[in-house]
């Protein structure tokens, strides 16, 4: 199956151009409108939507004490074994997590809202994104641009995704609005947010995976933010090959670890108590419940199957996940290439290439992790940028033109002679030529296909470039760009880079709604969802105050940062942490609790006390 049959892959046709709207700063496609919709609509759904099997006796200890089991039992000690480091550690592991937390078969009552499936959604759409994953690698990693079965598999991984990102958004909603942080559960408040931050790390490595428009133009313009912060210089965006195997390896690793870790603090402290209704005063009152809401729930509990909830939570989602593969695929644009470029804006390209020659584009002049240049260094008291210094190393004139052009000299003697005049002059001379032809360029036309510049003083620098644009069209350019590297020839850094340089790169962008001024680090290619849960890292660039400063990637990623900090931290921070207590969201997730628990004898510490 050739490539001819991907179009038959989808029921409906996302690759078409995409719908925006735009108002005051903000500019949002439809599909992430509808993603974020999607989201918000769930949300409330599983906020009002009745619970089953949820009903019970909501009765108390003194009257009905098999109501109000325990979840867990300590575990005994054994006298044998106590001095042997296996049975302490045993000891211990059985003392924070029985067997009846591991696997319990009852929970409290108060866990009767579609709200808390969410989590276990969320586990079930990373398990099918991992298999989807594994499936994709069977076949190599291309094989979804040439063949309709690797394509399927590739849409099975994309809404995997997509859903496990909904997912994991709407369950730190949800934890949020419970204030799932106290009881001593501030660590496993973290381990969630850190697993959140790790899946957007390997959700944007995962993109600039795919080798299409989309990764090249992520991948050009994320470099700056990295850059910036002079991570750059050793996680490079434009290294495709570097990217994958994060994907597929270091990053899984972490964030599989992260969910573990996070999953087990669930089951070793417990789902968070709900809030009590009113208002609690006093501090003496204040700690009783902070006790309280630090151990074991002592209230009803009814049964659950937490087998049967999450196979069939994984059921449910490799369905809708299969559905969405089938009806509206993945998208699929291809590349943009030299070779496309030169045929399609020549005299971009010949413009471009003339300033990569003459050290004027903006890579020649772009500063570390690249040359010594200082058109891109960016600096907030200190730059990060500067101090790592130049590690990925490139002449724009040798890399781009001179190498290239010095294998075909070896077979066209005019071009030989002219490639050695060039070298062999004086840099003044050099510069003069490359200032009358970049003069000239700009009323280039082309006869039959071929390139006609005005005569000026340019010395052999016409016939550079004209060289150069046939070996652009012909594709071998490409391949030069990429075989200056040993081995595989994964890292795009190069060719990129020139692309970036000229106009048409930045226009097939616009034309697809991915500018840093549209928004576009959330947008996808046609009319496919992107990446709406990105909203507040390029909010920054939106701003009148900051869209315009020559920091502003440092500044967004500072920004960014000090924003996850205080996401990490809210547990210890007054005013952010009682933001559930006074937002009454909370009672739509336990509302079957207060109100089965209206008539009963109040616990004290729900008492507000003066």
């Amino acid at each position: 199956m050739g490539i001819s049959t991907v179009s038959l892959l989808g029921a409906i046709n996302l690759n078409e151009p995409g719908r925006f709207v735009r108002w005051s700063i903000f500019t949002i496609s439809l599909a992430n409108i509808l993603m974020i919709a999607l989201m918000i609509i769930v949300f409330i759904i599983a906020l009002s939507l009745p619970f089953p099997g949820s009903k019970h006796a909501w009765k108390y200890p003194e009257t009905d004490p098999d109501s109000v089991r325990p979840v867990s039992s300590q575990p005994e000690t054994d006298d044998e074994t106590k001095g042997m480091w296996t049975g302490a550690l045993r000891r211990k592991g059985l003392k924070l997590l029985p067997p009846q937390k591991l696997l319990p078969d009852r929970q409290p009552a108060y866990v009767s809202s579609w709200i808390y499936i969410f989590g276990v959604a969320s586990l079930a759409a990373l398990g099918i994104a991992i298999v989807s994953g594994f499936l994709i690698a069977v076949g190599g990693t291309d094989w979804w641009h040439t063949n309709s079965v690797g394509l399927f598999f590739n849409s099975l991984h994309l809404w995997s995704v997509e859903l496990f990102m909904a997912f994991i958004v709407i369950h730190l909603w949800g934890k949020f609005w419970m204030a799932a942080w106290r009881g001593k559960r501030s660590l496993t408040w973290f381990t969630g947010v850190i697993a959140f931050g790790a899946s957007i790390v390997e959700c944007f490595t995962g993109y600039l995976s795919q080798q299409n428009f989309d990764s090249q133009w992520i991948a050009t313009n994320g470099k700056d933010a990295l850059n910036a912060t002079g991570i750059g210089a050793f996680f490079t965006l434009m290294n495709f090959g570097q990217m994958l195997l994060w994907h597929v390896v270091l990053l899984p690793v972490i964030l599989i670890l992260l969910v573990g870790i996070h999953v087990l603090m669930v089951r070793v402290r417990g789902v968070v108590h709900p809030l009590p209704q009113k208002r609690i005063r006093g501090k003496v009152a204040r700690q009783v419940l902070a006790r309280s809401d630090a151990g074991d729930w002592k209230g009803p509990t009814r049964k659950y199957d937490i087998i049967k909830e999450a196979s069939l939570a994984t059921f449910v989602v490799l369905i809708l996940t299969i559905v969405l593969a089938g009806v509206l695929s993945s998208p699929n644009d291809p590349p943009a290439t030299i070779s496309t470029w030169a045929r399609t804006a020549p005299a971009d390209f010949m413009a471009t290439a003339a300033s990569e020659l003459a050290g004027t584009s903006e890579t020649a002049q772009y500063g570390p992790p690249y040359n010594n240049g200082s058109n891109n260094v960016q600096s907030l008291l200190i730059s990060p940028q500067t101090i790592v210094g130049v590690q990925q190393p490139i002449d724009t004139a040798n890399s781009f033109v001179l190498a290239p052009l010095s294998k075909l000299a070896a077979t066209n003697a005019s071009l030989a002679f002219a490639l050695g005049t060039y070298q062999h002059s004086s840099l003044a001379e050099q510069q003069a030529w490359d200032k009358a032809y970049l003069k000239a360029v700009d009323k280039v036309t082309f006869i039959s296909g071929q390139p006609s510049v005005p005569s000026a003083n340019d010395g052999p620098v016409p016939e550079l470039i004209s060289a150069e644009f046939s070996l652009a069209r012909s594709g071998a350019l490409d391949a030069d760009l990429l075989a200056q590297q040993p081995f595989y020839g994964t890292n795009f850094t190069k060719p990129l880079l020139f692309l970036e340089d000229g106009s048409y790169f930045a226009s097939l962008a616009k034309a697809q709604h991915l500018t840093g001024s549209q928004w576009g680090v959330m947008n996808e290619t046609g009319n496919f969802p992107g990446q709406p849960w990105l909203w507040l890292y390029t909010l920054w660039y939106q701003l009148p105050g900051l869209r315009n400063s020559a920091n502003v990637d440092l500044i967004a990623v500072y920004l960014t940062g000090v924003a996850t900090i205080l996401l990490l931290a809210i547990p210890f921070i007054p005013g952010l942490r009682d933001i559930p207590r006074f937002v009454p969201i909370h009672k739509a997730i336990w509302r079957k609790w207060y109100k089965n628990s209206e008539n009963k004898s109040p616990d004290p510490v729900v008492d507000p006390v003066d």
